[in-house]
């Protein structure tokens, strides 16, 4: 394969030492052009969105946002071609193979994962994309009823501990190594890094806009065009956000339709 048609690959995983090693089993394909990494979830989001990989990599089990949630969080119409990667997990692995859907074992050899990507070069067509698309939705179905959606977020204070109902909830801001809930006109600070909390969150309520900000769907009063493609939108409180090229199309895609 040229070098103008070769494929475009995302790797991710936690931990680093796992990155280089499928790297370097990936490195020596002459059909593969650039290789990306993502350490985490949320990194993996955003990297599939820019770089529109052909084929992903996918750890299953990441602090925060996991590999299940990754999808959940693009769409499974938006996804590359993917293989998920995962260390031994009996439960994991009979999910997998019930759904016809392509992974390989931690610790892994070459002849494993270079059989796993043959297979996904073979596959690279609309017809395997709709037929990984259905067993996906199964694997997605099941992986919520094992986690369902938080629908009370606690926060604990020193003389009180108070349950704000996610539904109320207009947006949700990094904050440092904590989270900003902004509710109505209160901006509340929660102990939890943005990526574990996205990972507990209805994602037909709640869509990424930035890399910083979740926002409810429901809480949209207006968009207002900024610049060069990217938005603020004003929600019900008053509170503005932005909306930044990379992440619109998961607007576009939640609303079903181009702004």
């Amino acid at each position: 394969m040229s070098e103008l048609h070769a494929y475009r690959v995302l790797v991710v995983d936690d931990e680093p030492p796992a990155r280089q090693r499928l790297r370097e089993l990936l490195d020596g394909d002459p059909d593969i052009g650039e290789i990306t990494e993502a350490e985490n979830g949320l990194d993996a989001v955003e990297a599939i969105l820019r770089e529109n990989p052909d084929v992903v990599f996918l750890d299953v089990q990441m602090p925060g946002l996991d590999g299940l949630s990754v999808i959940e969080t693009i769409g499974i119409e938006r996804m590359p071609v993917t293989i998920f990667v995962t260390a031994f997990d009996q439960h994991a692995v009979r999910a997998f193979e019930s759904a016809a859907i392509d992974y390989v074992l931690k610790p892994y050899g070459d002849e494993r994962m270079e059989a796993a990507f043959s297979r996904a070069k073979a596959r690279l067509d609309d017809k395997y994309v709709r037929e990984v698309g259905q067993s996906v939705l199964k694997l997605l179905d099941d992986h919520r009823l094992e986690k369902p959606f938080l629908d009370r977020v606690v926060i604990r204070e020193r003389d009180k501990t108070e349950l704000i109902r996610v539904e109320s909830i207009d947006c949700i801001e990094s904050a440092g190594v904590y989270v900003a809930l902004h509710v109505g006109s209160e901006r509340i600070i929660h102990r939890a890094a943005l990526g574990e909390l996205i990972g507990r969150l209805d994602p037909r309520r709640f869509v990424r806009v930035h890399r910083s900000t979740v926002v409810n769907i429901d809480s949209i009063l207006h968009l207002e065009p900024a610049s060069h493609g990217e938005f603020d939108l004003v929600l019900r409180s008053g509170h503005r956000v932005h909306v930044s090229r990379t992440f619109r199309p998961l607007l576009e895609a939640r609303l079903g339709q181009p702004l």
